[in-house]
């Protein structure tokens, strides 16, 4: 076994646990439905988050040809794949109660979604720039930054939360364009 297979256990795992949580969240507002008010921002919030999830383990592929890690890889690793889960997390409400408003939830509990993707934005640069070794540090720095001020505008201003939703999916999209 590799290094990079070792490694990439513990980020699949918590990578599978966010996936999970995403899905059986949507399955439980789906059987809610008669108490749910559905809102598109907060499904195309999930969406979003499910791809920045999938796109983790995508590059983590890439990843292989780093022959020498060292704890600290496997640390910002850890830390980045437990922020998507932390978005994962927030990102959709449970249906535990009497009624659920998605658009409300989204905007309170969406805050907290927008601070673990603002956090894991961090972790980016650190691939690009120490583990790939890559020269071109100004887009390494300059696209995260992008997603980390979307991040503040959710976190500081939730009641232009679809507006920010939106704009994050044409963000996940140009990421994955980039990156893919």
């Amino acid at each position: 076994m590799t290094q990079h297979e070792y490694i990439f256990i513990a980020v699949s795992i918590i990578l599978g646990l966010a996936i999970t949580r995403l899905l059986r969240t949507a399955a439980a507002l789906v059987r809610a439905r008669d108490r749910v008010t559905f809102h598109w921002s907060s499904a195309l919030w999930a969406f979003s988050v499910m791809l920045y999830i999938l796109q983790l383990w995508w590059i983590g592929w890439g990843l292989r040809v780093i022959e020498d890690w060292t704890f600290l890889d496997f640390i910002i690793l850890v830390f980045g794949s437990s922020c998507l889960y932390g978005a994962a997390e927030m990102a959709l409400t449970s249906p535990e109660g009497a009624t659920l408003d998605m658009l409300q939830e989204s905007q309170n509990l969406g805050r907290l979604s927008a601070l673990s993707m603002l956090l894991y934005f961090f972790v980016g640069p650190y691939v690009n720039i120490i583990m790939y070794n890559n020269d071109a540090v100004i887009p390494s720095l300059l696209v995260p930054s992008l997603g980390i001020g979307l991040m503040a505008l959710v976190i500081s201003a939730p009641k232009r939360f679809p507006l920010w939703s939106a704009l994050f999916l044409i963000y996940s999209i140009s990421i994955l364009v980039l990156t893919v």
